[in-house]
């Protein structure tokens, strides 16, 4: 089976310039993220030793970036299958 091999993170910078692009606020990318909210967000862009974005973590940006709602609800529903639990529903205000 293929793996990721050598992964180098994206930089403050890429990530800074991702949230440019898409023109979000830092609660947004946390959403987008699937982190708690924009403290953790920020936690990966700034500070004296910013945290390096996973793999895992940037391949859910993507996901969620480049699937289809009906591609991305195809994984969701693999993830429950093999036992998760969660809901996927917008952000209450």
């Amino acid at each position: 089976m293929k793996t990721l091999r050598n992964y180098v993170a994206p930089s403050t910078e890429d990530l800074a310039a991702l949230k440019a692009r898409l023109s979000m606020t830092g609660e947004q990318m946390a959403e987008l993220a699937a982190v708690a909210g924009s403290n953790q967000w920020r936690k990966y862009t700034g500070g004296h030793t910013p945290r390096s974005v996973g793999p895992h973590m940037l391949f859910w940006i993507a996901a969620r970036m480049e699937l289809s709602d009906e591609q991305f609800g195809a994984v969701l529903a693999k993830m429950r299958e093999l036992g998760a639990a969660f809901d996927f529903s917008e952000p209450q205000s």
